[in-house]
């Protein structure tokens, strides 16, 4: 029932979501992901990772039989492609395995294992249906928010020591080796959740179940709810309000070389094709899921966690997406959805209460701040800079101290004592 519910709540969702962009004369999410059944999909490798996640709840050789026929089909519709002079980009085979896949389950399964199957299906689709979903967010807070509120955080930017100008000019001095490597690990995050997630669904096929949390439905949730603020608080970051990409609706042309100048901030118009897509950061606050999701795993998952977090924080800045204050609320927005779906899966109890509202009560605190306070911020920095690290830490340190509380722990091994009962040594 809770299944079937979700996944009636997700359809409407979309269905309104589809409706909005097609009232600004483009495709939402439902047409963009059913054209890639047969035209040239826009994300192979995320296609791909949908499949990969469908294969947690099959056995060996049927991912084997599953990656052929994914394989299979991309070879017929590359040549295809190639002899008509069409893009060759690849991804259909692994869209059309995922819905095989759903067909399967509904005509061939029953009971446990048709509901396995459903799951692996739908989770494979909601993969790919939420970077469409955040596409047509991304259209919509473009067409709907005329205005911009960069001036506010730029000012307020100030109380952290403008990183964005500081990392800019880093990541400037790097070169292309530097910028190639950082925009990879930036553009491809969505692939290495569904890698995360994999390590953590690896025994799906073997247990029959899915773990009650994990990344992916984190990472979903994540990009359902960032847009919502987008929509509250527009903005569309240094490059495009103080650099070159703003083209002639940019506020100035100085990022990264110059510091703007602290003035009386307001709204400023701007285009009707960037996404005010800043506030908060959810590369931030993916890759601080990401981050968290990693610090159980192995070694080598554990040092790949906190590479993608380190990276990607410093391509948020370093590129001119983001403002210092758009991270801090991404981390401080991260963890109160990580708190919020750790709890709905153990049961909620008054400790994930309060965690969950000290996340969401400093978040409201820091966008009033960032909206009414700017100019206290950038003529205060010692005490204000300091302030705002000050409470997403509380956030950090409250995350730590209650999910330890939760994680259960071990008992340890009775020692051997004089009423432990030892098996009797066999008589020869």
């Amino acid at each position: 029932m809770l299944w079937t519910t979700a996944g009636v709540a997700t359809l409407g969702f979309l269905v309104v979501l589809e409706y909005a962009a097609r009232h600004y004369g483009q495709p939402g999410p439902i047409v963009q992901q059913a054209r890639e059944v047969i035209f040239s999909p826009r994300s192979g490798p995320l296609l791909y990772a949908g499949l990969a996640l469908t294969m947690v709840v099959l056995t060996w050789r049927q991912r084997l039989v599953a990656a052929g026929a994914a394989i299979g089909v991309d070879v017929v519709f590359l040549l295809v492609r190639w002899v008509t002079g069409a893009e060759l980009n690849f991804g259909n085979g692994a869209l059309w395995v995922v819905l095989g896949c759903g067909v399967v389950a509904v005509t061939r399964r029953t009971g446990a294992e048709r509901a396995l199957l459903l799951k692996g299906a739908g989770l494979g689709l909601l993969l790919v249906a939420g970077h469409k979903t955040g596409d047509t967010w991304l259209l919509i807070t473009s067409k709907t928010r005329p205005t911009v509120l960069d001036p506010y955080l730029v000012i307020a930017d100030h109380a952290l020591g403008d990183p964005s100008w500081l990392v800019g000019r880093l990541v400037e001095a790097t070169g292309p080796a530097g910028y190639h490597a950082l925009h990879l690990i930036y553009s491809q995050l969505p692939l290495g959740a569904a890698l995360i997630g994999l390590y953590q669904l690896r025994h799906v096929a073997v247990e029959r179940r899915f773990p009650r949390h994990h990344l992916v439905r984190t990472f979903l949730v994540i990009g359902l709810l960032g847009p919502i603020v987008y929509m509250i608080f527009p903005v569309v970051g240094p490059v495009f309000a103080y650099g070159a990409e703003g083209g002639s609706w940019a506020a100035a042309n100085v990022w990264p070389g110059t510091l703007p100048a602290v003035t009386v901030p307001h709204p400023i118009p701007f285009d009707g094709i960037t996404p005010r897509n800043c506030m908060p950061s959810l590369h931030t606050a993916w890759a601080t899921s990401l981050f968290i999701h990693t610090r159980q795993g192995s070694r080598p998952v554990r040092w790949a966690g906190a590479i993608w977090l380190a990276a990607t924080l410093a391509a948020t800045l370093g590129f001119g997406y983001h403002y210092g204050t758009d991270l801090v609320a991404g981390v401080v927005f991260a963890l109160t959805v990580e708190a919020a779906m750790r709890s709905l899966a153990r049961g909620w109890d008054r400790s994930a209460t309060w965690l969950v509202a000290h996340g969401t009560t400093v978040f409201v605190l820091l966008l009033v701040s960032y909206r009414f306070l700017p100019r206290e911020m950038a003529g205060h920095p010692w005490l204000f800079g300091p302030l705002l690290l000050l409470l997403m830490a509380s956030v950090i340190h409250g995350y730590v101290r209650t999910t330890r509380r939760w994680d259960p722990k071990a008992a340890p091994a009775p020692e051997p004592g004089p009423n432990t009962t030892e098996p009797r040594p066999e008589l020869v």
